[in-house]
């Protein structure tokens, strides 16, 4: 699609904004937003993650109850909007950092304490920079690591797998990104959207400036599990790597059954759709 058909952010965001407010009427919408990220980051996990299921469909129950037939209702229609505004801006290959728009659109950064994320043509600038016309550490090695500190919302691995797709590489099958957060509503954001998007990710709530994850809780997109990188450890081998050493010897795997050290776990019922730029979507 051509980048002047390209619809502004706001449309996309507009759907969203209106059903938030709609559930705000009895519980506060700082409440209601932070509940739906909860609720579907712990539903994306549930479908492919067996590891942390109890676990979160607890947290998943706990939190529904609060609300009336009607007013949960309204919560899968949220989803859907979103799903629908990301695959579009997928589809038009204008990655947007939708729920970071909508979370300063409900005025909710006064109550974080002034937090502000990253603006989207910002961070679309940094990682051009980043990758340039052609990424070397690709073209050695066959994929390229991608560190967040303080991921927020994701905007930062969002703008660099976009610029990855402009410069002609898959970001599905050549990206892998480390995140973290101190706070788990980032967590949250960034999971779900990284798992929408088809971006291969680590999500971590965690300290980053005290190295402290003990206790606190992660999250892996479908994509990095359903591609095999959680079978394969791919940052022992990647910081190993020698310039001029043999990149098939740490490229990524194509299946989970490539890993010598994969355990046996159960399969799910979850299909990965190919678009026909090569990227992966759920839906």
């Amino acid at each position: 699609m051509s980048k002047r058909n390209r619809v502004h952010y706001s449309e996309r965001t507009k759907p969203l904004i209106k059903l938030f407010q709609k559930l705000a009427y009895r519980h506060s919408t700082w409440e209601v937003f932070s509940d739906f990220l909860l609720m579907a980051a712990c539903s994306i996990s549930n479908a492919v993650d067996p590891l942390y299921y109890d676990e979160r469909e607890k947290q998943y129950m706990d939190t529904v109850k609060k609300y009336s037939k009607e007013e949960v209702n309204i919560f899968p229609e949220i989803f859907a909007e979103l799903v629908w505004a990301l695959e579009q801006c997928a589809q038009e290959e204008n990655m947007q950092d939708i729920l970071g728009r909508v979370f300063h659109e409900l005025e909710l950064h006064n109550k974080w304490h002034g937090q502000f994320f990253t603006p989207q043509h910002v961070s679309d600038m940094m990682a051009k920079i980043a990758i340039g016309e052609k990424d070397l550490t690709i073209e050695r090695r066959g994929f390229v690591t991608v560190g967040e500190p303080a991921c927020g919302s994701g905007v930062m691995m969002i703008s660099f797998a976009k610029a990855m797709q402009e410069a002609g590489y898959n970001y599905c099958s050549h990206m892998v990104a480390d995140c973290t957060d101190i706070d788990l509503k980032c967590v949250h954001m960034c999971y779900i959207q990284l798992s929408l998007y088809g971006i291969p990710a680590i999500v971590r709530h965690g300290n980053t400036l005290s190295n402290d994850l003990a206790g606190w809780s992660q999250w892996l997109t479908p994509v990095y599990i359903m591609g095999g990188w959680s079978l394969w450890p791919w940052w022992k081998d990647a910081d190993a790597m020698q310039e001029g050493g043999d990149p098939a010897a740490v490229s990524p795997p194509s299946t989970p059954e490539t890993s010598e050290s994969a355990d046996v776990k159960p399969e799910f019922d979850v299909t990965l759709h190919e678009s026909e730029h090569g990227q992966f979507s759920l839906f």
